[in-house]
């Protein structure tokens, strides 16, 4: 890349990082009450997403080679088990994610 590529590329990523920041303050400002379907969107879209990405993840899981599921069901009783324990969401993300490659790593490989 030439340099003004290169200050193009860096202010084209500035300028789409402060869109999305601002956005939604101009759009919806702190003197009018937001509307009742963004308020929906705000409750619903965490559950959703979250639920999406558990789909994704586990999409190509096999329940007929080896190892099976194990590797995966074993991840995601840590995970649960992380979040009760501290209910800290990037606490069981990270520690479920850690524990799923120590398995099929080491243990599962």
């Amino acid at each position: 890349m030439t340099i003004t590529q290169e200050i193009l590329t860096v202010g084209a990523v500035v300028l789409g990082t402060m869109t999305t920041r601002f956005l939604p303050f101009i759009i919806f400002p702190a003197n009018k009450p937001i509307p009742k379907y963004i308020q929906y969107l705000g409750r619903v879209l965490p559950f959703s997403v979250i639920g999406m990405l558990i789909i994704y993840c586990l999409k190509d899981v096999s329940l007929i080679k080896k190892p099976f599921v194990l590797p995966e069901i074993i991840a995601i009783l840590g995970i649960v088990a992380l979040h009760k324990w501290q209910h800290s969401m990037l606490l069981s993300i990270s520690g479920g994610t850690i524990l799923y490659m120590l398995l099929v790593q080491f243990i599962f490989n």
